[in-house]
């Protein structure tokens, strides 16, 4: 497992289909040391807090092995490190052995796996294309999140330990299957309650679930925060 490369960008206005968006998705490599923080890289900050970032959210993580799908699907032999807005660029954590709540070392830095990447319409403006939000999705190919448990530095070329496996073992796969599940028992939704580590926007989201799986509430639940048209994002 390595850290290929570390990818920053501060936010800028850009407009798409008639409406203009801060956005911080257009993500550059950097070289040498990065400072790592509780809530970003240095030099890179979200264009839209109330709907990106936070604790849960500080390090988008995505893997360099999906890159070649993506060339082969949207016909681009020029996506080059941090097409996909994400800050760390890496090999060897596949979204089907990565659990929420796993521990990683990277660099001096330590982080904790919180949720899968859901994509927005920031994605689609990315490569102006409104359906991939929902192809990306679908993929399966959709990253994860890290929340930093203890600052450092990080840097390309870094070895990646994963220093503790979260119990459950619920991986990030299962919970972007779980998320798209709507028939989800409720044995799924307690199982991924239980991981302590998960985010909050998507334990709130669970949480309704399971309410409503037990008759005590609206059934109703995508983590809140963020801005998809559920309609237009719909799997198929």
């Amino acid at each position: 497992m390595r850290l290929l490369s570390v990818n920053v960008a501060e936010p800028r206005e850009v407009s798409f289909r008639g409406r203009t968006y801060p956005t911080a998705i257009f993500k550059e490599p950097v070289a040498g040391r990065v400072r790592v923080g509780r809530l970003n890289l240095a030099g890179d900050r979200q264009g839209n807090p109330r709907t990106h970032g936070g604790p849960d959210m500080a390090v988008y993580v995505y893997g360099h092995e999906h890159y070649d799908h993506w060339r082969r699907e949207l016909g681009r032999a020029d996506l080059a490190f941090g097409a996909f807005g994400e800050n760390l660029t890496v090999e060897g954590l596949p979204e089907d052995e990565v659990a929420i709540g796993d521990v990683f070392r990277v660099g001096t830095a330590r982080f904790q796996v919180t949720e899968p990447r859901m994509p927005c319409h920031k994605l689609a403006m990315r490569f102006d294309d409104p359906d991939l939000p929902r192809r990306f999705a679908a993929s399966g190919r959709v990253g994860f999140y890290f929340r930093v448990l203890a600052e450092g530095t990080v840097g390309a070329g870094d070895g990646i330990a994963r220093e503790a496996r979260d119990p459950a073992g619920f991986t990030v796969a299962e919970a972007l299957a779980l998320w798209a599940d709507r028939g989800a028992g409720e044995a799924a939704l307690a199982r991924a309650l239980g991981v302590e580590a998960l985010a909050a926007s998507w334990r709130a989201s669970f949480e309704r679930r399971l309410a409503a799986a037990r008759g005590r509430g609206d059934p109703a639940g995508r983590p809140d925060r963020q801005e998809w048209d559920r309609e237009r994002l719909a799997w198929s």
